[in-house]
C-alpha cells in the first residue's frame, strides 16, 4: 500500500482581520507608488533636461492696452539761471553772498576798472571837441552864405547901376547929345555887369555846397564818437553787476577783492519761480521723444504735469538729455539739483496681445518663446512687436492665457521640451 504526505499534513489557525487588513493597505501602496512612478518616468521621459522652477520666471499672455513709455530719474536744475561775467580786468568788491535773495535791478557786485573809465574820459574829451567843431563848421558855413549873399548883392548893384547908365545915354544918343560909341559902351558894361551877377550866384551856390559837405563829415565823424562813447559809457555801467530778474544768488565764483579778467565768470543767479527736470534717456528710446510730448514728474507721492521742452541732438554714452517742463503747478520747495522721477508716454496701442517684458526677447532674439503646460516647456516660434518698458507686443505664435518663460532661456540649449522641475 503507497502512503501519502497526510500524516505530515498540519492544520493551521486562520490570520487574524487585522493582519489581512495589513497586507491590503500595503498592496494599495505598492500599486500607488508604482503609478506614480510611472508619472515620473513618463514626465522624465517627456522633457529632454530638467530645469528647476526656482530659476525661471513665467507669465501669462493676456490683452490689453500696451503703453510705451519711458521712466527715468532725473534732476532739477533752474530753467533760468544766467553766469555773470566781468565785463573787464579789475577788483571785485562783492555786495552779496551765495544763497542770499535779490531783487531785480539789485547790485550784486562792483568792478573797480580804471582802465576801462580812463578810455570813457578820453573818449568823452573827444566828443566834446567833435562837438565843438560840428558847432565851428556850422558857424563857418553862415559866414560863407553871408559872404557869397554879400558878393551877389554887390553884383546885383553893379547890374542896376549899368542898366540905368545904359538908359541915359540912350535917352542922350536919341536927342544927339552922345555918340553911339558911348552907347555901345554902355551896354557892354550892362552885359558885364549882368556876368558877374550870374558868376556870383554860383560862386554862392558851390561855397555853400561845399561848407555842407565839410559839416556832414564832422557831423558822422561826431555820431561815431557818440556811439563809441555809448558803448564806453555802458561797459562802464556794466561794471556793476545787478540782478537780471528776482531769484537768489546761486554760487559765486570768486573771493572778495580778488582781481578778475575780463570775461571772467563772476556769480550765478538762479530763478527760483521756474525749475525744469533733466533726464537722461537711453539712446533706444530717444529717437521716439519728440517735443511736445506729454509727461508726469513725481515728487514722493504727489506727481505733476509735464511736457518735453528739449531733446539733445548729441549722445554721450549711449544717452541722450532731455529736459521736462512742469505745465501746471509746480512742487513747492524744491532746491536745484534734486532728485525726481519722470515717466514719458510715447504711445498708447489698446487691445494688444502682450505679455510681461523678460531677458527671453535677448535669448532668443524676440523669435523664440518657452510655452509652459502641465510642467513641460515646450519651444514655439514667435513674431513680437513694439515694447515697453514692462511688456511687449506678440504679434504671432501665442494665443490668451497661454504662460511661457519670460526668463532668461540659455540654459534650455537647443531642446524643444524641457521639464520645469518642482512646478
Amino acid at each position: 500500500m503507497i502512503q501519502d504526505t497526510s500524516g505530515q499534513d498540519r492544520h493551521l489557525a486562520a490570520p487574524p482581520r487585522r493582519v489581512r487588513q495589513s497586507w491590503l493597505v500595503a498592496g494599495a501602496a505598492l500599486v500607488a507608488a508604482g503609478l506614480l512612478g510611472a508619472s515620473v518616468a513618463r514626465d522624465w521621459m517627456s522633457g529632454s533636461r530638467s530645469i528647476d522652477a526656482g530659476r525661471v520666471r513665467i507669465a501669462e499672455v493676456e490683452r490689453g492696452t500696451l503703453v510705451r513709455d519711458i521712466a527715468a530719474d532725473g534732476r532739477l536744475v533752474a530753467a533760468n539761471s544766467p553766469t555773470l561775467y566781468a565785463i573787464a580786468a579789475g577788483t571785485v568788491d562783492l555786495q552779496i553772498v551765495a544763497g542770499d535773495v535779490v531783487e531785480q535791478g539789485q547790485p550784486l557786485a562792483v568792478i573797480d576798472s580804471p582802465e576801462l573809465k580812463s578810455r570813457l574820459a578820453q573818449e568823452e574829451a573827444t566828443l566834446a571837441g567833435l562837438e565843438a567843431a560840428v558847432g565851428h563848421a556850422g558857424l563857418e558855413i553862415r559866414q560863407g552864405r553871408a559872404e557869397a549873399q554879400k558878393l551877389i548883392d554887390q553884383a546885383e548893384i553893379d547890374r542896376q547901376s549899368a542898366a540905368r547908365d545904359l538908359e541915359r545915354i540912350e535917352k542922350a544918343f536919341r536927342a544927339g547929345a552922345m555918340s553911339e560909341i558911348d552907347m555901345l559902351k554902355a551896354r557892354d558894361e550892362l552885359t558885364k555887369a549882368e556876368i558877374a551877377l550870374a558868376h556870383a550866384r554860383t560862386d554862392a551856390a558851390l561855397s555853400t555846397e561845399g561848407l555842407g559837405f565839410d559839416l556832414d563829415a564832422k557831423r558822422l565823424e561826431l555820431d561815431r564818437q557818440k556811439a563809441l562813447t555809448a558803448e564806453l559809457g555802458r561797459q562802464v555801467d556794466a561794471l556793476t553787476l545787478r540782478a537780471p530778474f528776482d531769484g537768489q544768488v546761486g554760487q559765486v565764483m570768486v573771493p572778495q577783492y580778488a582781481n578778475v579778467a575780463a570775461s571772467a565768470p563772476v556769480l550765478s543767479v538762479v530763478d527760483l519761480t521756474e525749475f525744469e527736470l533733466e533726464i537722461r534717456v537711453p539712446e533706444s528710446f530717444a529717437r521716439d521723444l519728440a517735443v511736445g510730448m506729454p509727461a508726469t514728474i513725481g515728487s514722493g507721492a504727489r506727481t505733476f504735469a509735464g511736457t518735453v521742452r528739449s531733446v539733445s541732438p548729441e549722445v554721450v554714452g549711449g544717452e541722450v538729455v532731455s529736459r521736462l517742463r512742469f505745465t501746471g503747478d509746480m512742487p513747492g520747495g524744491m532746491r536745484q539739483n534734486q532728485r525726481l522721477s519722470a515717466r514719458i508716454v510715447l504711445d498708447e496701442k489698446p487691445d494688444a496681445l502682450m505679455v510681461e517684458r523678460g531677458a527671453f526677447l535677448a535669448s532668443g532674439g524676440g523669435s523664440v518663446a518657452w510655452v509652459v503646460r502641465d510642467g513641460i516647456a515646450e519651444r514655439r516660434a514667435i513674431r513680437t512687436g513694439i515694447s515697453s518698458l514692462d511688456a511687449v507686443e506678440i504679434l504671432d505664435g501665442l494665443e490668451p492665457g497661454e504662460r511661457i518663460v519670460v526668463s532668461a532661456t540659455d540654459a534650455f540649449g537647443d531642446a524643444e521640451r524641457v521639464r520645469i522641475a518642482g512646478l
